[in-house]
């Protein structure tokens, strides 16, 4: 199972521990041997956890460890680094107390990782809506980790999403926004930096020595020669010939609506797509419950899994943890050809 860098454990934030987090978490341990886990702990409160399995009727032992102690003991036990703050099992509660635990566990998770005491890190899902009323200040979950290795290294880090599954890689150039702004927020600059991020990151974490990326185009027919919107031409295309210019293996722009079945598929390693949904939908489309959260461009390897909190069924034992087993076999693999 020991298949990562230097045989170091993956750091596994607890997420907001209303939600189905700790759920997965704790049916992924049951799971790590018939699935071939990475060696994992959880940066959480014991006690929670402890209530958690048995009101999930989950035979999981919980062992209180200090990380460098999380590998040995994953065999045998749920390794949980203890934060400074407690939580309380009340699934489907949604409780802005929590919040100073949620991003303590980030913040520790980011620590242990870069100072080489975890393999890369793997986050719980949080609720954003939680986080605000505490005050935090940063979009989500991407944006705080970007922050963070910001502040650990002194540069400025750019982080990009990319949605990972087994048939399809999609990357979305803008993320979180409306749709009516995405023009607007386009830039043939923007493009660029975001696939030579891609390009270098598919190269050193995924082991691809020469990435072929598909950019579409933003409108339909990719404008179909200005006659439906201008961008593809004047912003989209001018970011296809100056990838190649860098030695990027780019084509497009390129209609999206014929990108993403079997074949069109087959001739690329990752589709760069202009907004959210064009990437999201065809990722959880074809792989919903195996699809894979990665941030791309920050100094330390990040998965999560592609959900959300599904405050209305913690607790009851019907979460499926497909998704974050997902993320913590591919944070495995990434670290392990990081570390080559």
């Amino acid at each position: 199972m020991q298949s990562h860098a230097n045989n170091l454990p993956l750091a596994l934030t607890a997420g907001d521990p209303s939600g189905i987090g700790a759920d997965v978490a704790l049916m992924a341990w049951t799971l790590r041997r018939s699935r071939e886990l990475p060696p994992f702990y959880m940066l959480s409160d014991p006690d929670f956890l402890a209530a958690r399995a048995v009101r999930l009727g989950l035979d999981v032992p919980i062992r209180q460890v200090a990380t460098t102690e999380a590998g040995v003991a994953f065999a045998d036990a749920l390794p949980v680094v203890a934060l400074a703050h407690r939580f309380a099992d009340t699934p489907g509660v949604a409780d802005s107390a929590n919040a100073p635990g949620i991003l303590e566990a980030i913040d520790r998770a980011v620590d242990d990782t870069m100072s080489g005491r975890a393999a890369a890190v793997v986050t719980g899902p949080i609720a954003k809506s939680v986080l605000y009323h505490a005050g935090f200040g940063f979009p989500g979950h991407t944006e705080y980790l970007a922050h963070l290795a910001s502040q650990r290294t002194g540069t400025q880090v750019t982080p990009v999403m990319m949605l990972a599954g087994p048939e399809l890689r999609a990357v979305p150039v803008t993320i979180h926004m409306a749709l009516s702004a995405v023009p607007g927020a386009l830039s043939t600059a923007g493009i660029i930096e975001v696939c030579a991020i891609l390009e270098g990151d598919l190269r050193a974490r995924f082991g691809i020595a020469r990435p072929r990326l598909a950019i579409a185009g933003l409108n339909p027919h990719a404008g179909e020669d200005g006659t439906m919107g201008t961008e593809d031409e004047a912003i989209i295309r001018p970011a296809v010939e100056g990838l190649r210019q860098r030695g990027i293996d780019a084509r497009g722009p390129l209609p999206a609506d014929t990108m993403f079945h079997a074949a069109a598929r087959s001739t690329y390693d990752a589709a760069v797509c202009m907004y959210h949904d064009q990437a999201l939908i065809p990722a959880k489309a074809l792989a919903f419950d195996e699809t894979v959260n990665v941030t791309l461009g920050l100094p330390f390897i990040r998965t999560s899994p592609d959900h959300g909190t599904a405050f209305s069924i913690a607790g009851t034992g019907t979460a499926r943890p497909d998704s974050l087993i997902a993320a913590l076999r591919l944070a495995g693999q990434m670290a392990g050809l990081a570390s080559r």
